[in-house]
């Protein structure tokens, strides 16, 4: 599924809402493709179009400086930021040196965090029992749940029973940027070497195939792919054990999957985020999610709270729904899987910080036991720390997901979102998940959708300015800002396909469901038709075009340092 959250300030409280897209989209047309025979270039990345093949770049110095450490963590956020803490804690109670180094793509610590966010303070409690007295940001006890259906013009109220995974008492309402801000000061304060604005880039690997570390990502190079005189190479962290923490749907993590065979015995991960749920596995390819979340927030139950504030910030991002029949092999030679990468979320309980940070921990518990073993003997020169996973399967962690691993799959089902209810009731209200069967899921997200012409176009009302809005006064909100001579971060595998396939089969989906009007159809500049463009400076890092992309055709990417949204507190 995919995701948006627009915070709006209004005099009764502040408000988290989730999700949807916007843009005037083209009619389906027989013209829609253009007859051209020569595709246009849109692509110029590197990862497509090899360096080394490229006469613009004879004679560029690409040699890389590389520092050692023990353990190196690509991205700051819960899961990241509680492996490095928990490593250095462990350091100083056993009096041990060890080094460890945290990469983030954001400039800032917490500016590409964005959530809802309801904390299950559970794992916090465990990392930081006295973080009342260091001052962690959680404020807003929960004081009362409110769980309804909304029809077109009613709600049906649906009573929220002690026990259910939606029941929060004893949770905090969280700016999770700021918790997350707020972490990154602690793992600093512990040791942790932490280097925002420097995106992880690519994966190494040792001559025994195990992970030797990762280079951050060249900067200084032209729109076109050609060398700026600024150019300057990566540079190379290596380590014992690499953490890969990157978030939903992480770029690296989709190479490790691959070159481990990581996801062979498990199900393709879905997506989904929010308040209001759509999923990345609808199948309308008229469908703007943006525009639904602007039509949603009219609803006569939603609008009379947003009546009166201000919009204030806008972001997007998309979350792995799965559950726990998607979650991959968590561990390889020389690294693992921590977070939300591999998707830790508890579905109906619309919350996985908790169990993010929780499996950073026990990665952290699972690495210094291997880097402090004096006995140990690894077949690889990058450690393989199985235990993370043993660890992980017999925490509460996986019994959280196992007991709901059902629900959203029954809601999929021939049973319906109605069925589905019933179903939680009494499988998961009465017998705590415990029957003997596991359901599954319908496949990829990607393959969800429908020709265009199997579909009705959608009529989306205009917005009102005042508690809808258009989609780029929203975007400018969310603070996005990319050196625009840059290679376009959102690469294609081939760039005939947009048009050619997803244009002439699909009407664009592209052009709807990206949050932030990155991918535009426009005509062609001689001749009939169209073709895609890309603007990547737009781009919110939501993953949800490399996600719902129904050729599987993009492949996102980071782009240089720094890039991105700029959440405060989102």
């Amino acid at each position: 599924m995919q995701v948006l959250l627009a915070r709006l300030a209004c005099p009764v409280y502040q408000c988290f809402h989730a999700i949807k897209i916007k843009k005037n989209y083209l009619p389906l047309c027989a013209t829609r493709w253009s007859s051209t025979s020569v595709v246009p270039r849109i692509t110029t990345h590197y990862t497509v179009y090899p360096r080394d093949q490229d006469k613009r770049w004879e004679g560029v110095n690409m040699e890389r400086f590389a520092e050692e450490a023990d353990v190196v963590i690509v991205g700051a956020g819960p899961a990241g930021l509680s492996a490095a803490a928990r490593l250095k804690q462990l350091a100083a109670q056993h009096e041990k040196d060890i080094r460890v180094c945290l990469v983030e793509k954001a400039a800032q610590i917490g500016a590409h965090t964005l959530s809802g966010a309801c904390l299950d303070p559970r794992a916090l409690q465990e990392l930081f029992p006295d973080w009342k007295e260091k001052g962690a940001p959680l404020n807003t006890p929960v004081t009362e749940d409110r769980f309804g259906i909304l029809t077109e013009k009613y709600r049906i109220p649906v009573p929220i029973l002690p026990g259910l995974p939606m029941n929060n008492h004893g949770n905090y309402i969280v700016r999770l940027g700021h918790l997350v801000s707020w972490m990154g000061e602690q793992a600093e304060a512990l040791g942790v070497e932490v280097y925002p604005g420097y995106a992880a880039a690519e994966v190494l690997f040792h001559e025994d195939g195990s992970v030797k570390g990762i280079a951050t990502n060249d900067v200084g190079i032209q729109k076109d792919g050609a060398p700026k005189t600024t150019f300057e190479r990566g540079l190379e962290l290596h380590a014992k054990v690499t953490i890969f923490a990157e978030g939903c749907h992480g770029h690296l993590a989709k190479q490790l999957y691959r070159k481990f065979d990581l996801r062979a015995n498990c199900e393709p991960q879905t997506y989904g985020i929010g308040l209001k749920e759509v999923g990345l596995d609808y199948q309308n390819p008229y469908l703007s999610p943006f525009r639904e979340f602007q039509r949603w927030k009219h609803h006569p139950s939603i609008q009379p709270t947003l009546e009166g504030g201000k919009r204030i910030a806008y972001g997007a991002r998309a979350l792995n729904e799965g559950g726990l029949q998607c979650i991959p092999k968590l561990t390889f030679p020389g690294g693992l899987l921590i977070g939300c990468s591999p998707g830790f979320m508890n579905v109906p309980k619309i919350k996985g910080t908790h169990t993010a940070m929780k499996s950073g921990i026990l990665a952290a518990e699972s690495i210094f036991n291997q880097l402090t073993n004096e006995n140990l003997q690894s077949k690889t020169i990058g450690l393989d720390v199985t235990e993370y996973e043993d660890n992980l399967k017999k925490s509460w962690v996986w019994k959280e997901l196992y007991a709901v691993r059902n629900i959203r799959p029954s809601c999929h089902s021939i049973l319906g979102v109605y069925g589905g209810m019933i179903y939680t009731g009494i499988f998961y209200w009465i017998f705590r998940g415990m029957e003997p069967w596991t359901l599954k899921h319908k496949g990829s997200d990607s393959d969800k959708l429908k020709p265009a012409k199997d579909c009705t176009p959608i009529e989306y009302p205009k917005p009102d300015g005042q508690i809808s809005f258009d989609l780029l006064s929203s975007v400018a909100l969310s603070g996005t800002n990319h050196e625009h001579d840059q290679p376009a971060h959102l690469t294609l595998k081939d760039d005939s396909v947009p048009v050619n396939r997803n244009l002439s089969i699909y009407d664009g989906p592209e052009q709807r469901f990206c949050p932030a009007g990155v991918y535009e159809f426009v005509p062609v500049e001689q001749g009939d038709g169209f073709r895609l463009q890309i603007n990547a400076q737009n781009c919110v890092h939501c993953k949800t075009c490399d996600i719902k992309d129904p050729s599987q055709n993009i492949n996102w990417v980071v782009p240089e340092g720094g890039g991105g949204p700029a959440y405060n507190g989102m």
